[in-house]
């Protein structure tokens, strides 16, 4: 309801102004708010998170403390029972190492090796050794000897060197702070001497099962704890600056060193375990004893290492997503200190509710009397005699192993002390204080602040968890600075309320770039022509007008309309400042088609742009600053200055230059972009990013590619992110790293102009496919976000998607030969790319290879199954269609190909629906699914469903599956046929145009018909000249005497004059020169059209330059009368309105600003009342007088108010709102230093190519030389196919076949014939199943990630709030300085001395 008042109001605002009040709302006009949905679902999946950390930290924790219990010397199980326990206890310490050495492994070998720095790596490795002994030492000698309570606390101690680095290195960002690492220092010394005090208590009141000289045990414990707390070492110094160069150093290299160090690590446990175990052990390990273990004792040890090395890897896991979603204090901090308090008292909760099922206990206690030093002591401790019967159980096989052991262990604390209890309360201390110390060591957690999906690398210090100290090791690990500051960067949307403050803030720049943005109107009766803006811009121009009337409810405040060596421009300063230019091409200025326009605006904007913010001082001062001088770039805006010793724009870095490439028919939502943004903002190697593409339309072909792009994008692209990368980032909807665009090899070579076959192939049929080529090449990665979303148009009409089609295979089949052509190379440079992943890629063009084959025997299984033929006449059917088609395509016109595929696609889809439910007939007959078909249809539809499943959002595209499968020939064997056949056509075949883009002025037009007979196309056009001459006609036959109309005298020849003469000679040549070029075009056409169809683009005539240059402003003024609509009296009263409400947008001056909008708009009332229309536009003479007034009234009205403070800085600001509500659009000429840009871009790269008639010929036949040749590879590879499988069915089953058994599913029994299949088919299925296995397990660890990142994103998406005051007036101080957020220097300040 409040919205519908919202509006209702919004409405009668404007029903005052005019009597047109109605307006489009474009969906996501209104402010974004946060959805309390996805508000819900962030909050639940960090609780849950939180929850995992939790549990299974607590289960980490408490399986080692079992283990180290079981392995104790004093234990109730058996010697062979205690090594095995000690066994499984050094390989919970040899997994994590194991695990990274697995994982340095694979990067060092299919990544990227570096080999390390001899002086770095031999100082990792003497602190891993040590580290080592400590860990080894800690867990495999002291542990077993304490009891069980003691070895939950005594590993806290190792935060002791944390602390004291922190207090030596001052790292606290306040001097307060450094009470937290001396407390934990104390705590933590504090602890240490309970324990020994503990001890001494313990020995000395005799407390039972001891062990001897503890003092020693106790001693090591500490020695040990220092030790293992080196691990750690490097958080102090990276937050410190101390020895930064070696740390920095040693991340260049960290896998190669951690490829030494597991290794190292590894060696020194097993050496620490063996000596101690062999030499100095009470009971020396016997081998031979392990095979003598019982089967319990075998089930429990093994249950419970692998319980702990799962749970270990799982809280570290789940950890680092907390961490990623934004739940660092909820889901990480709060559950991974909890981790020790928890376990212990869920360990005494165990024992106290556990000890009557062990031991019944009695109704009575009766005192125990013991001799102690020859002096008589009564017992009355509840646990004395509990813990004198444990021993007694060992023997009963009913006993709960573990829950004895635990018990035992506790019995020999304090807690069975025979004297009195309070002793425990020590022990209880010990803990506290260990616990308390290590929470104070690490209070920094609690405050970090990380980025979106931040990078591990940058959340912890070091990749390798400590399994032991599962929980210590993941609050030790967390990086003390991990705030970085964020890059300022703004887009529109997400700019917001400039009141407000949230996290997403770009500096933002649109730019459309329109081909063929002009066309020619002709005026043959007076011989003239004019260049005009055709529909296309026209249409453009109103929609940014409507949109900004939505937003705004005014018109645009700044427009310009700027002419340029390749066109013109159009500029709009949008409502938050951002600004949008449509740059309109001339293809007769300069290169049309989407690559050259890519080179135009990524030379334009990195190369020209980037210049221009490098070096300031070269650059001529604009004289308006909000236009052409804004320079928005890196994600700072700045103003050029005129100084010329100018340095505030140095720290300014092409990574943080993002470019979106899209099309004119793709629409998303800004979160879309903003999650490409986060790929690249937290992943340097990452040069391009695309998001999820969704096909748009209605029809057949439209269900078809909805689920092709479904596939596509699920299971392949998934694939390609998770073990390489990405090969293609669709030029829809893709965000790329400025610098990479840059890099060596890439922008350069992308303007290379195509001259061979091959290159019209690779380079023009699919641009963003080479660029991508080019970026992976480099070393670039390109990556996929499931989570972005991007709908583009579709072709509905078969026609239009063969032609598309057409020009994506061959060129995605030329670009991935060349990456495969270059594989060692490109994995020398790519760390994404190994040569696993180049094999992956050569299986998958393999078998896109033998896809006409595939489908073929596919047929003829069809055939075999509805029809009942052998295999071998099913197969030799098969065939016949698919040739004949081949032959059609090379004797026919394309369109003729395009009908004839669609007439086999209708009958292929019939075939396909017949075997769909043959198939299923056969599982029913067969009484089994466990045929190579019906396991292959079983398989692959279980697959899809689960996939969809796991998408919910697009689940409902699984309905669109059927129509795949029965699409499946056209798509992957007509098709096919048809791309390779006419690749030699290099037309685009899709958005084309038939129009003309001449547009004759039609002058005295009295009738004009195109009549369509039978076979006859005739046009009829009668002008009024025709029709006075005919009116003549009748009148002199009716009255003869009547006197002719008199017509224009001829003017003898002999009496023109050398002048005109002159002209006559000029412009026959100017004609001779626009028929030679049209001939020119034609023949560029014929290539593109087989020499047999023109494109539509050659029925416009080039212009020759000086005629383009003498039309050229005669788009501009009708152009200019669009936009001077702003100044017409009824629109001018609402911009003014508007203005003012924008201007003074602080809520203290609400009533100022509403008496303002009031007495300015009864001003603009009495100067224009009566003196213009309602839709006049005014002249410039009253736009002054107008604005002299309302400054007046603006003056008085603040001068009455009174206002104390800023007065003059306020009617500063009125004036200003005024000023630009008055402004009429500009007309402007580009500098001189950018014209010059302009003219040797486009006489370098972009000048229009004007290839000769013999040089096309040859391409032509290059061309079909390729074509050619690629045809015969295909036709040779399918036929060997295809015809080995004919003759393994020929040959016959008996002869070579693999046999597989059937079973019966009533009786439980193998049937006894068994099915026999041929091997070749079987093979080639296997391989198909295996490649859809690896795919859907790509899937599924993409999927994780992808909600991780969402649910990180939807939490911090539009987290607004209220700006303090000093952020108010600093804003509204815009006119004394300009702020700079530079992430690298934040202290630059452009004042108004450098302006």
């Amino acid at each position: 309801m409040e919205e519908l008042k919202q509006r209702r109001q919004k409405r009668e605002g404007r029903h005052r102004d005019t009597w047109d009040p109605f307006q489009l709302n474009p969906i996501g006009a209104e402010k974004e708010k946060k959805r309390i949905c996805f508000r819900i679902l962030q909050n639940l999946v960090a609780v849950i998170v939180g929850l995992l950390v939790l549990v299974s930290g607590v289960v980490s924790k408490g399986s080692l403390l079992v283990l180290t219990t079981l392995s104790s010397p004093k234990s109730l199980r058996s010697e062979v029972e205690q090594q095995l326990y000690t066994l499984l206890l050094m390989c919970v310490l040899l997994m994590p190492n194991l695990l990274m050495f697995l994982k340095s492994l694979w990067k060092c070998l299919f990544k990227n090796y570096v080999a390390p720095n001899p002086r770095t790596l031999g100082i990792m490795c003497v602190i891993e050794s040590l580290v080592g002994v400590g860990t080894a030492v800690l867990v495999l000698i002291v542990m077993p000897k304490l009891d069980i309570l003691t070895n939950l606390c005594i590993p806290g101690g190792i935060c002791i060197l944390s602390a004291v680095f922190q207090i030596a290195f001052r790292l606290q960002t306040r001097s307060w702070m450094i009470i937290y690492p001396i407390s934990s220092l104390i705590l933590v010394l504090s602890g240490y001497a309970l324990l020994g005090i503990d001890y001494y208590v313990r020995d000395s009141t005799y407390v039972p099962e001891q062990m001897e000289n503890p003092y020693v045990y106790v001693g090591i414990a500490i020695f040990a704890s220092v030790l293992v707390s080196l691990n750690w070492w490097e958080n102090p110094f990276q937050a410190s600056t101390n020895i930064q160069e070696m740390l920095k150093e040693l991340d260049s290299f960290r896998d190669s060193v951690y490829l030494f160090t597991s290794l190292l690590r590894i060696a020194v446990t097993l050496g620490v375990y063996f000596l101690y175990f062999c030499l100095f052990a009470e009971n020396p390990i016997d081998w031979d004893a392990y095979t003598q273990a019982s089967k319990g004792a075998v089930e429990i040890g093994l249950g419970l290492f692998f319980l702990q090395a799962f749970c270990s890897a799982a809280c570290h896991w789940f950890g680092v997503v907390a961490c990623k979603i934004h739940a660092v204090k909820y889901g990480f901090a709060l559950p991974v200190s909890l981790i020790g308090p928890v376990t212990i008292i869920l360990g005494i909760t165990l024992f106290l509710t556990q000890a009557d099922h062990l031991l019944p206990r009695p109704e009575t206690i009766t005192p125990v009397i013991i001799t102690v030093n020859n002096s008589t002591q009564y017992i009355s401790t509840p646990f004395w005699q509990f813990c004198y019967k444990l021993d007694s159980l060992k023997d009963i096989n009913t006993t709960p192993v573990v829950m004895l052991e635990i018990s035992k262990s506790i019995c020999k604390t304090s807690l069975n002390n025979p004297y009195d209890m309070w002793p425990f309360s020590m022990l209880v201390l010990e803990g506290v204080c260990m616990w308390l110390g290590l929470v104070s060591c690490t209070y920094y957690v609690w405050k970090i602040k990380v980025q979106r999906i931040e990078r591990t690398s940058q959340l912890f210090v070091r990749r390798l968890y400590e399994s032991a100290f599962i929980d210590l090791s993941m609050l030790l690990n967390t990086k003390m600075k991990v705030i970085r500051t964020a890059n300022k960067e703004r887009l529109d949307r997400y700019r917001g309320d400039p009141k407000e403050e949230h996290k997403d803030v770009f500096d933002f720049e649109c730019h459309i770039y329109v081909d063929d943005a002009f066309m020619i109107e002709k005026d043959e009766e007076n011989g003239t022509e004019t260049r005009l803006v055709n529909s296309y811009v026209s249409d453009l121009v109103n929609v940014v007008m409507e949109v900004y009337r939505v937003f705004t409810n005014k018109e645009p405040d700044e427009v310009s309309i700027i002419e340029t060596p390749y066109g013109g421009r159009l500029v709009f300063v949008m409502p938050e400042g951002n600004m949008l230019y449509v740059h309109l091409k001339d293809k007769a200025l300069i290169r049309n088609k989407k690559r050259w326009s890519q080179i135009m605006y990524l030379y334009y904007l990195l190369g020209w742009k980037g210049y221009n913010v490098k070096n300031p001082q070269k650059i001529t001062r604009q004289n308006n600053p909000s236009r052409a001088s804004l320079i928005s770039l890196d994600s700072e805006t700045y103003l050029l200055p005129n100084h010329d010793n100018d340095s505030k724009r140095k720290h300014i870095s092409d990574d943080n230059t993002y470019i979106m490439a899209l099309d004119g028919d793709t629409d998303f939502q800004p979160g879309a972009l903003i999650l490409l943004v986060d790929r690249l903002r937290m992943y340097d190697n990452v040069g391009a990013a695309c998001g999820r593409i969704h096909p748009t339309g209605m029809g057949p072909m439209v269900w078809y590619q909805k689920f092709e792009y479904a596939v596509g994008h699920w299971l392949q692209k998934t694939a390609e992110h998770v073990f390489g990368s990405v090969l293609c980032s669709p030029g829809c909807f893709s965000l790329f790293r400025g610098s990479a665009l840059m890099d060596d090899n890439v922008l350069k070579r992308y303007t290379t102009k195509a001259t061979r076959a091959s290159e019209y192939v690779q380079y023009d049929q699919g641009e963003d496919r080479w660029l991508c080529t080019l970026l992976l090449q480099q070393g670039w990665r390109v990556e996929y976000n499931a989570a972005s979303d991007a709908y583009t148009n579709s072709p509905q009409e078969f026609k239009e998607f063969y032609n598309q089609r057409r020009r994506w295979g061959p060129s995605t089949l030329a670009n991935t030969l060349d990456l495969l052509h270059n594989g060692r190379d490109t994995v020398k440079r790519n760390t994404s790319i190994s040569m696993l992943y180049i094999l992956y890629q050569m299986f998958t063009v393999a078998s896109s290879i033998l896809g006409p084959a595939s489908v073929t025997l596919m047929v003829a299984g069809a055939f075999q199954f509805v029809f009942k033929i052998s295999g071998t006449l099913s197969i030799i059917i098969a065939v016949i269609p698919p040739t004949v088609y081949m032959i059609i395509c090379f004797v026919a016109k394309p369109n003729f190909q395009i009908t004839i595929a669609a007439i086999l696609s209708v009958i292929y889809a019939f075939l396909m629906t017949a075997s769909f439910f043959s198939i299923i007939g056969d599982m029913v007959i067969q009484q089994t699914f466990i045929t190579p078909t019906g396991l292959f249809l079983v398989s692959g539809a279980i697959l899809y469903v689960v996939t969809a499943i796991l998408h919910p959002q697009e689940t409902t595209l699984i309905l669109y599956g059927l129509m795949y499968f029965i699409c499946i020939p056209s798509g992957y064997l007509l098709l096919t046929i048809y791309s390779l056949v006419n690749m030699h056509i290099v037309s685009w075949g899709t958005r084309e145009t038939s129009k003309g883009k001449e547009q004759k002025k039609q002058v005295g037009v009295v009738c004009n018909r195109d009549c369509k007979m039978c076979c006859w196309d005739v046009k009829i056009q009668v002008t009024q000249e025709t029709e006075n001459l005919l009116l003549q006609q009748i009148q002199h036959a009716v009255n003869p005497n009547t006197p002719a109309a008199k017509t224009e005298p001829e003017v003898p020849l002999d009496q023109i004059t050398q002048e005109e003469q002159s002209n006559l000679d000029k412009n026959k040549r100017n004609l001779d020169n626009q028929e030679m070029r049209h001939k020119k075009d034609e023949s560029k056409e014929n290539l593109n059209k087989d020499n047999k169809e023109k494109d539509s683009d050659s029925e416009r005539r080039y212009l020759p330059f000086h005629v383009v240059i003498d039309h050229l402003a005669n788009w501009v003024e009708p152009v200019k009368r669009e936009f001077l609509k702003k100044l017409t009296y009824a629109n001018l009263k609402r911009n003014l309105q508007e203005q003012i409400r924008y201007t003074l947008r602080n809520k203290n001056q609400e009533d100022l600003c509403e008496e303002l909008v009031q007495i300015l708009t009864d001003t603009l009332n009495e100067e224009l009342k009566d003196k213009v229309g309602p839709e006049d536009v005014l002249t410039e003479t009253q736009l002054e007088e107008l604005q002299y007034s309302l400054n007046e009234a603006a003056r008085r009205i603040v001068k009455a108010n009174r206002i104390e403070n800023g007065a003059q800085r306020l009617e500063r600001r009125v004036k200003r709102g005024i000023e630009r509500t008055l402004v009429a659009p500009q007309v402007e000429k580009l500098s001189e230093d950018e014209t010059d840009f302009w003219n040797k871009l486009l006489e370098r790269y972009l000048k229009p190519i004007n290839d000769d008639k013999a040089h096309l010929e040859e391409v032509t036949r290059e061309l079909k030389s390729l074509r050619n040749k690629a045809v015969f590879l295909y036709f040779i590879v399918n036929v060997l196919w295809v015809v080995a499988t004919f003759f393994l069915q020929a040959i016959g089953g008996d002869v070579l076949s693999i046999e597989i058994p059937k079973y019966d599913p009533i009786n439980k029994t193998l049937l006894p014939d068994p099915m026999k299949v041929e091997p070749l088919s079987l093979m080639f299925l296997l391989s198909f199943a295996v490649l859809l296995i690896v795919q859907f397990l790509a899937m599924l660890y993409h999927r994780v990630y992808t909600l991780i990142h969402v649910v990180s994103y939807r939490g911090t998406e539009k987290n607004y709030k209220e700006k303090d005051e000093a952020s108010k007036l600093s804003f509204e101080d815009e006119d004394d300085a300009l702020i700079l957020g530079n992430p690298i220097e934040n202290t630059l300040v452009i004042t108004s001395d450098d302006l």
